[in-house]
């Protein structure tokens, strides 16, 4: 005889944890502050070796990393504590892939105050903050971000260059609209020798990309294209367009106008290549890409995270011939590639 289903009982735990949600990422972001993390990746494996390491007190300490525990980014056996696998490969600043730069642009005043006024935000449509025009400059935001988030797109990079066939080494003539780090263009660059990439970007941020094309050894083939991706002139014939999460800034109209602007960049049998987050056509799943719209209700006018219904119709509509979806093995963004 089958088991009767027994009906789960309404639970508080869910609104308690999201109430307090915030808790989680300033304990984090503490962790990542006080180097708590690279130091226990060094060895300093007990609150009292830790306190002494990043210079807290060892009280501090203890709950913090027992917080940080109870989260899945520590792990701990006795009074000894250990990073979890994520941890270890994104938090230690001794690893090539830490990721610790990026709580400083996500985790920042601007962002929470966005979000504090979210209710205002759904009731008008859009961010109460002054700042959510996004075609107009925003030096201090943009820098920022061009300083902060460059490590989270190495996986990215990668794979956008393989699918430019990058490895073949082609010469090849590379736009790269809204630049901010550079290192879309620049890994490109890096892969393919015979690429020459021209980087779009407000004229502080691209002092950044210069930075990184110098560090990389690309910048006798990267040059820099200050001002607007909607009044300055892009030039014509490139190859491909990269065109890394900027359209869900904006509203699709937008959009539109800035995809017909790459169109008419493009060389014949050019190619725009995208990179976003891509929510199902339900907006609930992936959870990470669908939720992003929510970030973009906060900070933007406009802005949304679009379906690939929506952007095939939206390239379709300008002039490109074919659009098609590529997903990042364990990343939330996917690649579209749009061919003329």
């Amino acid at each position: 005889m089958a088991t009767p289903t027994v009906a789960k009982r309404p639970n508080p735990e869910r609104i308690f944890n999201a109430i307090n949600a915030y808790q989680q990422s300033a304990a984090l972001k503490t962790g990542i502050d006080l180097d708590i993390f690279t130091a226990i990746g060094e060895g300093a494996n007990t609150s009292v070796s830790l306190a002494e390491k990043v210079g807290a007190a060892e009280r501090g300490v203890r709950i913090l990393c027992d917080y940080l525990t109870i989260q899945g980014f520590l792990t701990k056996e006795g009074d000894r504590y250990a990073l979890a696998p994520d941890a270890a490969v994104f938090l230690n600043r001794r690893s090539p892939a830490c990721l610790a730069s990026i709580s400083d642009f996500l985790i920042t005043p601007w962002s929470k105050s966005n979000f504090e006024a979210l209710s205002d935000a759904v009731r008008k449509g859009g961010t109460t903050s002054p700042t959510g025009d996004n075609t107009k400059p925003n030096d201090e935001l943009w820098v920022k971000f061009a300083r902060c988030m460059a490590p989270l797109t190495v996986p990215a990079a990668e794979f956008i260059a393989g699918l430019a066939g990058a490895e073949e080494g082609r010469p090849c003539k590379v736009l790269d609209v809204a630049a901010g780090h550079g290192m879309y263009g620049i890994t490109l660059a890096k892969r393919n020798p015979n690429a020459r990439v021209v980087a779009l970007d407000w004229h502080r941020v691209l002092e950044v990309a210069l930075e990184n094309a110098r560090k990389f050894g690309v910048q006798g083939r990267y040059e820099t294209k200050p001002g607007s991706a909607f009044e300055t002139e892009f030039g014509n014939g490139y190859d491909f367009v990269l065109l890394t999460n900027i359209f869900h800034h904006f509203d699709l109209p937008t959009c539109e106008t800035l995809a017909r602007r790459v169109f008419a960049a493009l060389g014949p049998d050019g190619k725009a290549i995208t990179l976003e987050f891509v929510p199902n056509e339900d907006r609930v799943t992936p959870p990470t890409a669908a939720s992003f719209s929510l970030l973009m209700l906060a900070g933007t006018d406009a802005g949304d995270a679009y379906t690939f219904s929506q952007y095939e119709k939206m390239f379709a509509s300008v002039g490109f011939k074919k659009t098609t979806l590529h997903p990042i093995p364990e990343m939330p963004q996917q690649v579209l590639v749009s061919e003329k």
